[in-house]
């Protein structure tokens, strides 16, 4: 087939790129002709939290970028439409994953369906984390515009039925989120360990990915000043690594540092995690955690499956569909006391065997994340 992707891909950095970019190659792979039609203009740079959207890396010469779409400009949306027509595409894949990206990639949708192209959206979100009043009107719009979708939370799945005809019912499909595999092989610990200046014989947990207020960073500090002050020295030997940008006021976080006397207990590393570096963070840690406050689905688990890390979770969305509790890590409930116990436990006596019969279930629960899955089930969908 001729398959058309819309969405967020190179020049731009992130999760979403590293998504689009890794769909494109598996339907590559396949034996498909891949065409993606990216952006000119992503986000007004006041709507921007971060310092950059852009990558500082080359364009990646097997993939079929075309940079047309202004996410603000209707002209380009048209343009974009007709560059999809021109292409011969098949079949149009789009990835959405916020309210403010409706009109755009809507609009673009509606005009591809009106000559006969079949429009599949994948949905990272519905509802965002961080709601507006204007979204429901945003959404309803996105959502009138496909043929059908692909979830990756039951959660997400349900909120894109509030806003479907009871007609429309069986045109969202379940899947999980692939594997993160395109940021290469594990590296040895005490390598990566080495490499990021931290220390060899520390237990280290990873918070990982641009850091906004949801993800529960504070919640994960006051969790682990707990555990800190615990009597017990093996579980006092522990490393917080914060690795990712801020997307809110980082000041905050520094504040709550000194309040709960955590200096020189969190290593701070808050620039942009570029796609080479990502492999040595997590080869560093022995726990991934991610105590959201609220959540649909989340690629940084999907990360910690490919480099077979174990993961502490909060029970919010779609998380703890894919962490099974007490088999590949930990599902704790949205408060500081459950995440302290849950650290407490893993970085307790016994530690090294509880790591290895994690791994060893990781090794066994990964096998369901293959990127086949996914693009099976879009073209059959």
């Amino acid at each position: 087939m001729r398959i058309g992707i819309v969405g967020t891909t190179w020049p731009y950095r992130g999760g979403l790129t590293a998504f689009n970019e890794r769909l494109a190659r598996q339907f590559a792979a396949e034996g498909h002709e891949v065409e993606i039609f990216t952006f000119t203009l992503q986000y007004p740079d006041f709507l921007f939290p971060g310092t950059t959207q852009y990558s500082d890396t080359p364009k990646p010469e097997d993939l079929s970028i075309h940079r047309t779409m202004n996410s603000i400009n209707p002209f380009s949306w048209f343009k974009t439409a007709r560059a999809i027509r021109k292409a011969g595409i098949e079949l149009l894949v789009i990835k959405f994953w916020i309210p403010l990206m409706a009109p755009c990639l809507g609009t673009i949708a509606r005009l591809a369906r009106r000559k006969g192209i079949r429009v599949v959206s994948i949905l990272d979100n519905v509802i965002p984390h961080e709601p507006h009043f204007w979204d429901k009107w945003l959404i309803r719009y996105f959502v009138r515009s496909v043929d059908r979708f692909v979830a990756m939370s039951a959660s997400v799945r349900d909120d894109c039925l509030s806003f479907l005809p009871a007609s429309r019912k069986d045109c969202v499909a379940l899947t999980v989120h692939p594997l993160y595999d395109n940021f290469g092989q594990a590296v040895p610990k005490d390598e990566a360990r080495k490499s990021l200046v931290l220390p060899q014989d520390a237990t280290i947990l990873l918070f990982f990915g641009f850091i906004r207020d949801y993800k529960g960073l504070d919640l994960l500090m006051k969790a682990y000043a707990k555990v800190q002050k615990a009597k017990d020295d093996v579980q006092r030997d522990l490393l917080l690594v914060v690795a990712g940008e801020f997307y809110n006021n980082g000041e905050q976080y520094k504040t709550l540092e000194r309040e709960l006397q955590l200096e020189g207990k969190i290593a701070w590393h808050t620039d942009f995690i570029p796609d080479e570096r990502v492999r040595y963070y997590f080869s560093a840690a022995d726990l991934i955690v991610q105590p959201y406050k609220s959540a649909t689905q989340s690629g940084v688990t999907q990360i910690a499956y490919h480099f077979e890390r174990p993961m502490l979770v909060t029970n919010v969305g779609g998380l703890a569909e894919i962490v099974p509790d007490g088999k590949v890590g930990y599902v704790c409930q949205v408060n500081e006391d459950d995440v302290a116990k849950a650290i407490g436990h893993f970085a307790g006596m016994g530690k090294a065997q509880r790591e290895e019969r994690f791994q060893a279930n990781i090794r066994h629960e990964k096998q369901k994340y293959a990127w086949s899955n996914m693009t099976k089930l879009i073209i059959d969908n």
